[in-house]
C-alpha cells in the first residue's frame, strides 16, 4: 500500500509540473480588432531594434531588412544565437498567423507551444499596444525572405529543457515601477520608448542569479554578458548630460565631450536616428525624471 501510495502521489506530482509548466496560449487576440498600417508598422520596427539582433552579422546596411539572424548573444547561461525571423515559411516566420506573432511578442510562446528563452525580451513587449503590434505584424510581412536556417543555441544540457521557462515567467512577470519625477504626458511618452520597444532595461539594468532584471536597479548600469566592460548607468545619478546632448547622442552618436557612440549601440543609435525629434526629447525627458541608481 506504501508503494502504490508513493507512486500515486508522484504521479500527481508529474502531471501538477506538466500543467503548470505548459505554455498558455490564449484563444483571443486583442490585436484581431485593430488594423495595421505599413508605414507606422516601420515606425515600431526601428523603435524596438529588430534588425539589430535579427539582421545577419558583419551585413550590410541595405541587407538589414533580410531578418536572417545569427548574430551571437552570450550569456551566464550559454551563448544565444538570433534566429531567422524572415518571412520565410520554413526556416523563418512566415507561415505564422497574426495570433502566432502576437503570442510570441506578448507571451514568449512559439507556435508549437514552446516557451521562448528570454534573450528574446518579452517580458518588455508584454506591454505593446495593441495598435503597435498590429502595426508591427504588418510591416514585418513585408520583409524579404532567407532560406537560411537559424543557428541552434549553444547551451548547457540542463538549459535545454524549456518547460521550467514557465516557471521563470512566474517569477519575472514584472514590469518596472518607476517613480517619475514627472506627470508630463512628453515624459509618459518616453517611459513607454524606453520602458517597452527600446527596451533599454534589458541591457542597462542588472539581473539576478537567473537572469531576471533587477528593478530596484532600473537603468543603474550592468555587467556585459558578453565579459568585456561595464553597460554604463544612464539614470540621473551618472548620466549628467542636458536633454539636448541626450538628444543629440541619440540623433548623431556624438557625446558632449566629443566621443561616439560604440558596440551594440552603435545599432541603436541607427535606430533612435530614425525616430521623430519629439520622440527622442522624450526619451531624454524621462532618462532626466527618472530616480537616480548609485552603485
Amino acid at each position: 500500500m506504501k508503494i502504490i501510495a508513493l507512486s500515486t502521489f508522484a504521479v500527481i506530482l508529474m502531471l501538477a509540473f506538466y500543467v503548470i509548466t505548459s505554455a498558455k496560449i490564449p484563444e483571443f487576440s486583442s490585436v484581431e480588432n485593430y488594423q495595421g498600417s505599413l508605414k507606422k508598422g516601420e515606425y515600431i520596427f526601428n523603435a524596438s531594434g529588430c534588425a539589430s539582433c535579427h539582421s545577419s552579422p558583419d551585413t550590410t546596411e541595405e541587407e538589414k531588412l533580410v531578418l536572417t539572424g545569427g548574430r551571437a548573444f552570450p550569456s551566464p547561461f550559454g551563448t544565444f544565437y538570433a534566429p531567422n525571423i524572415s518571412m520565410d515559411k520554413v526556416h523563418g516566420i512566415g507561415a505564422w498567423s497574426e495570433k502566432d506573432f502576437v503570442n510570441a511578442v506578448r507571451h514568449g510562446v512559439s507556435p508549437e507551444g514552446k516557451h521562448y528563452y528570454p534573450s528574446f525580451p518579452y517580458t518588455a513587449y508584454a506591454n505593446m499596444t495593441d495598435q503597435d503590434i498590429a502595426d508591427l505584424w504588418v510591416y514585418f510581412r513585408s520583409i524579404p525572405e532567407s532560406s537560411k536556417p537559424s543557428i541552434d543555441h549553444d547551451l548547457p544540457i540542463y538549459i535545454r529543457w524549456r518547460r521550467p521557462l514557465a516557471f521563470w515567467k512566474l517569477l519575472n512577470n514584472s514590469e518596472p515601477t518607476v517613480k517619475l519625477i514627472s506627470s508630463d504626458p512628453t515624459v509618459e511618452r518616453g517611459a513607454y520608448l524606453v520602458e517597452t520597444l527600446a527596451h533599454c532595461g534589458e541591457c542597462h539594468t542588472s539581473r539576478n542569479l537567473i537572469g531576471g532584471l533587477q528593478y530596484e536597479y532600473w537603468l543603474g548600469g550592468a555587467k556585459n554578458p558578453a565579459g568585456k566592460g561595464i553597460i554604463p548607468n544612464i539614470t540621473p545619478a551618472k548620466l549628467n548630460w542636458s536633454e539636448e546632448e541626450i538628444v543629440e547622442y541619440l540623433t548623431s552618436g556624438f557625446t558632449p565631450d566629443f566621443d561616439v557612440a560604440g558596440g551594440h549601440m552603435v545599432d541603436v543609435i541607427k535606430n533612435t536616428s530614425k525616430l521623430t525629434e519629439e520622440d527622442r526629447l522624450s526619451i531624454a525627458k524621462y532618462l532626466k525624471a527618472i530616480p537616480g541608481v548609485k552603485k
